[in-house]
């Protein structure tokens, strides 16, 4: 069973993570139920096919849950689960072997709880910074706030059977909050889906002038992403800077960044066409657990410009993949996207040795190593039992 905080249709790394990784136990024969906060919009699979609180569904290949819930102030499109039974009743009812906790805090304590009555080992998955947010979306509580987070996340943490971190910061910090059992479990990438190839000079054209640059950030639109940090790109002779994706802080950063092309959010093949058709990809978030779009810009070729911070230090390799700045420097992000602006056969060297690094990176072997995971949670609960 897995327990998600957010899921389809929203788009975030939790959710998808959560729909490759059911998709990729469904492959391997396994039986897996997803359990997720009900969507704010009319409830739909990925393929059009409405969802049932119990039962298959045809549209995902498995059962999908929903429970009841309510927006996040500020934040609508973020939904929090509300308090019940459906957990420990989907619990009662699917009998899995293990449970899933993906980006647990709300509805993944609920679901902790429910599993170490039940007596099934849980499986903890870390993949937001919440103690960042919550100083980010509360200012107010500032220090205060980020630790009562870490407090939350280090009892729901600990209660499970092992924790999974994405990246070797994420790792270091759940030890230094005193988080035992962490194993490093990184993300896949589809690289047939994002590839070079995919390139396209017509949209090109419909993005910049002929000869500009094309510097590209793909993701939601919030306040921890610090999209504004590109400003300064935004603003280099002969680079167009153009955003991808959608979120609470859109208004904001259009009115922030008014030379760049805003084109909200995309999917599917669009998507990938996007990716390949950039020149230099540049993320400025400073709170990445690993960085998705980091990965799939980098299948698709395109040097990347990112903050030396989080996730973005495994991912990125400085002089060789793209180059990693200050977290906050906005001059430093000009800085490496106008070395790479002057210099098209540096941006194809390292576009090329990004795509090498991330070309073995596939859901399926990373899928495979999280069901390792699983085998060993229930053996060691199981060998606890018998003693």
């Amino acid at each position: 069973m897995i327990v998600t905080e957010s899921f389809a249709p929203q788009l975030n790394g939790v959710a998808h993570s959560v729909l490759r990784t059911a998709e990729h136990l469904v492959a391997r024969g396994h039986t897996p139920v997803v359990v997720a906060p009900a969507a704010q919009t009319a409830r739909r699979g990925p393929n059009g096919g409405s969802e049932r609180g119990r039962g298959r569904d045809a549209a995902y290949g498995y059962e999908v849950v929903r429970v009841p819930s309510v927006p996040l102030p500020g934040y609508p499109e973020v939904r929090i689960a509300l308090p019940g039974r459906q957990v420990a009743d989907a619990i009662e009812r699917h009998r899995p072997h293990v449970v899933h906790l993906a980006g647990p805090f709300v509805l993944g304590a609920s679901a902790a709880a429910a599993a170490g009555r039940a007596g099934v080992p849980s499986v903890a998955v870390y993949q937001t910074d919440l103690a960042a947010y919550a100083a980010t979306y509360l200012p107010v509580a500032g220090a205060a706030g980020a630790r009562l987070a870490w407090r939350r996340l280090r009892q729901i943490h600990t209660a499970a059977a092992r924790t999974l971190a994405p990246s070797r910061a994420s790792l270091g910090a759940l030890v230094a909050h005193g988080v035992p059992r962490v194993h490093l479990w990184p993300r896949g990438v589809d690289c047939a889906r994002f590839h070079p190839r995919h390139r396209d000079e017509a949209v090109r054209r419909r993005l910049g002038r002929p000869g500009e640059v094309l510097v590209g950030y793909v993701g939601r639109l919030a306040p921890e992403k610090q999209v504004e940090q590109l400003a300064e790109v935004s603003r280099i002779p002969g680079v167009r800077l153009v955003v991808v994706g959608d979120g609470p802080c859109r208004a904001r950063q259009e009115a922030a960044l008014p030379d760049a092309v805003f084109l909200g959010r995309r999917s599917g093949h669009e998507l990938a066409q996007l990716y390949a058709s950039f020149d230099v990809f540049a993320h400025a978030g400073p709170f990445e657990t690993f960085g998705q779009t980091i990965q799939e810009a980098m299948a698709s070729g395109l040097p990347v410009v990112a903050p030396a911070a989080g996730g973005p230090l495994d991912l990125v390799d400085p002089g060789r993949t793209g180059f990693l700045v200050p977290p906050g420097a906005g001059a430093g992000f000009r800085e490496a996207v106008e070395r790479l602006a002057r210099n098209e056969v540096l941006r194809a060297t390292l576009g090329r040795a990004g795509r090498a690094a991330v070309v073995e990176r596939s859901w399926e072997a990373v899928g495979d190593r999280l069901v390792g995971h699983y085998r060993l949670v229930v053996a060691e609960t199981a060998g606890v039992l018998r003693r």
